[in-house]
């Protein structure tokens, strides 16, 4: 636990929880205070059905007799540089169980040069059928085609539907795919 002299020098910080047995980092967060130590005392309290990837990793880590490492990445930050930090890492880490990406990763975050100069470089695009679009930022990468992540994330009204003469899939504000509506 950090004293409270600590804890008002740090302000905000951006931290790892790191698995001592492989070294491997297996959860990335924000904080201030003693949040970074809170993970810990959750899984204490926590029953077994209600254990996350996280909790679930902490409870092992406790069971094999090794305490979880706190590594602190960067500290003395205001809020909104620290969301950003953590953006950052979480990229940086794709194993870790956090439950929810960085913020601004869709937008901002890990991107191959040739995917950067292809959002930043793309024509606009120009409508002249009625189409409906579907964001497939969170299902491209989990289905095996474009057109299965459309059919994944395909909420929308029935009537909205029958109206368009075309959907179009969009990944990160790109059209990555279009089908004609039936």
């Amino acid at each position: 636990m950090f004293s409270r002299f600590v804890a008002d020098k740090l302000q905000y910080y951006v931290y790892r929880l790191i698995d001592p047995r492989n070294g491997e980092t297996f959860y990335v967060g924000k904080g201030s205070g003693n949040r970074l130590f809170e993970h810990v005392r959750g899984e204490l309290r926590a029953e077994d059905d209600d254990l996350t990837e996280k909790l679930k990793r902490i409870r092992e880590i406790r069971k094999d007799r090794f305490d979880v490492d706190h590594v602190i990445h960067r500290h003395g930050m205001t809020e909104e540089q620290a969301f950003e930090v953590e953006a950052a890492l979480i990229d940086a880490y794709p194993e870790v169980a956090n439950q929810v990406g960085g913020r601004a990763s869709d937008d901002r975050g890990l991107m191959h040069a040739k995917q950067i100069i292809q959002r930043y470089e793309a024509p606009g695009a120009v409508f002249t059928h009625k189409a409906v679009v579907i964001n497939v930022n969170r299902t491209v990468a989990d289905r095996e085609s474009v057109y299965s992540a459309v059919h994944y994330a395909w909420k929308i009204d029935p009537k909205k539907a029958a109206a368009a003469q075309l959907v179009l899939a969009v990944e990160r504000g790109l059209i990555i795919g279009v089908f004609i509506a039936d």
